[in-house]
């Protein structure tokens, strides 16, 4: 089997080391960057699986990074931050980071977050939940959802709304195929956590809450009356009205 490749962004040598230590420990072949301009560089020339990413680059704004790379590779990217500003971690998850650490951190902390993230397929097989309410969409042989102009293609991995298409992240796209195949059951964040990235490791509670918010936005949908993702306040979230 090909080895997994990674890519550390990281202008502060000792963390890019150990970065990079940690990373090859875990079985990746990794290739290291000390600016946001190398990196993008080293992200079209080696297509890596897994990208870590600091906030704070000599030359550019991680958060500027995180968005050019978005553009160029579907692969998992962990931002790492030493601001303990909580707009940073978010405005990152929304340009598509798909998890962050803050300094400093662990590398058992490390190595659970990437294992959590690999764990979780590239593609959803979603699970059924029995017969859909009356009024509900339902898959069809075509992996397709459908509740009245929102379409969700499952092996396209294609969202539109009212026609047009609607750019979502891979957690952001996991997560709605999770919730609209099972319209109307309730979703506790733990449960949301497991399903979505196919590991029982805490994290952070937070970080599902940011991508719902992501997600919401990217629908139009109104945070105290969704028409599509609700809030089930003390318990979690839930498709439908």
């Amino acid at each position: 089997m090909e080895q997994p490749g990674a890519l550390v962004i990281e202008d502060a040598a000792d963390v890019r080391r150990m970065l990079s230590e940690v990373l090859r420990m875990a079985g990746f072949e990794v290739s290291e960057a000390a600016t946001g301009a190398q990196g993008l560089d080293l992200v079209e020339e080696m297509h890596p699986d897994l990208v870590t990413l600091d906030l704070m680059l000599p030359d550019m704004d991680g958060i500027e990074v995180c968005r050019r790379l978005r553009s160029m590779t579907s692969a998992y990217v962990i931002m790492v931050t030493g601001r303990v500003e909580e707009t940073d971690r978010l405005v990152g998850l929304e340009v598509g980071a798909d998890d962050y650490v803050t300094k400093p951190f662990s590398p058992r902390e490390l190595r659970a977050r990437v294992a959590a993230m690999f764990r979780r397929p590239r593609t959803v097989d979603a699970p059924g939940a029995g017969a859909p309410p009356e009024n509900a969409g339902a898959p069809t042989e075509n992996s397709v959802i459908t509740f009245g102009d929102l379409v969700i293609d499952e092996e396209g991995r294609e969202v539109r709304l009212a026609g047009r298409p609607v750019e979502l992240t891979r957690i952001e796209f996991d997560l709605l195929v999770l919730l609209a195949s099972n319209p109307r059951r309730v979703w506790s964040r733990e449960t949301l956590t497991r399903r979505v990235w196919h590991t029982d490791w805490p994290g952070n509670d937070h970080v599902i809450d940011v991508h719902i918010a992501n997600l919401r936005r990217k629908l139009g949908d109104d945070a105290r009356a969704g028409r599509w993702v609700r809030t089930v306040h003390g318990v979690g979230y839930r498709f439908g009205g």
